[in-house]
């Protein structure tokens, strides 16, 4: 269903509190989405109490990058306040790894900056990989990603060339699974704690088979309960 006419549901009340699931268009940022949704319901009859119009509280619940598409979780008015419950439940991705080149950010938004060789690795290799990916281990997040170091964002940072360097956390990979292989692209499912960059998994993967890879695409398809299949359309 599109929100547009989502919104015409009766009996809404965005001001005491909605949680939306958006199906987030590729290129959009999160914010394009949440910025979308407070234009579109700001002058929502619900935000209208005892005649003084209230202001449209609009907040998402994880970020997706601009190259990425499928589940965003929106909560409106008091709903906002389950944001941070909603974020650290487990997240469900599908999407495809290119190996034998990286980028600086691990995914399409850079341009490919080194090449390797993919001709060793077999089948056999990829598979056992995967297997060595799951579970409990500490992974290094992209400088090229929304974290906060001093008061700024890393991308900010590293987009204006400064050296930034980020510790490493503590993930938890529940399943990976090879879905399809037709080299040098790989599809994948990919079932994570909170926290989890998938793109780091694809330079980390890349390394593992004494290579490199990036990221080429990612669906986000499940967070928690909520699925991608019953989510809003924005376009």
């Amino acid at each position: 269903m599109l929100f547009s006419e989502y919104l015409n549901t009766p009996d809404l009340d965005f001001a005491s509190g909605v949680t939306l699931l958006i199906d987030k268009p590729l290129t959009w940022t999160s914010f394009n989405a949440v910025n979308k949704i407070k234009h579109s319901i700001k002058n929502h009859p619900s935000f209208v109490k005892d005649g003084v119009k209230l202001k449209a509280r609009v907040g998402h619940a994880g970020t997706l990058d601009p190259l990425a598409t499928g589940l965003l979780i929106i909560c409106t008015g008091k709903m906002t306040k389950q944001i941070e419950s909603y974020m650290g439940m487990e997240k469900e991705y599908t999407g495809t790894f290119m190996l034998g080149a990286t980028t600086p950010c691990f995914d399409l938004e850079k341009e490919v900056d080194q090449t390797f060789p993919t001709e060793h690795i077999t089948e056999e290799m990829i598979l056992e990989a995967a297997k060595k990916f799951t579970g409990l281990q500490q992974q290094t997040p992209p400088v090229f990603s929304a974290i906060k170091v001093g008061g700024k964002r890393s991308y900010d940072m590293a987009r204006a060339g400064q050296e930034v360097e980020l510790k490493s956390r503590e993930i938890d990979i529940r399943s990976f699974v090879i879905e399809k292989i037709n080299m040098p692209e790989i599809s994948f499912r990919i079932v994570c704690s909170k926290g989890t960059y998938i793109r780091s998994i694809a330079r980390d993967f890349g390394l593992e088979l004494n290579s490199g890879a990036h990221l080429t695409s990612l669906r986000r398809e499940r967070i928690g309960e909520f699925d991608v299949k019953d989510s809003l359309s924005l376009l």
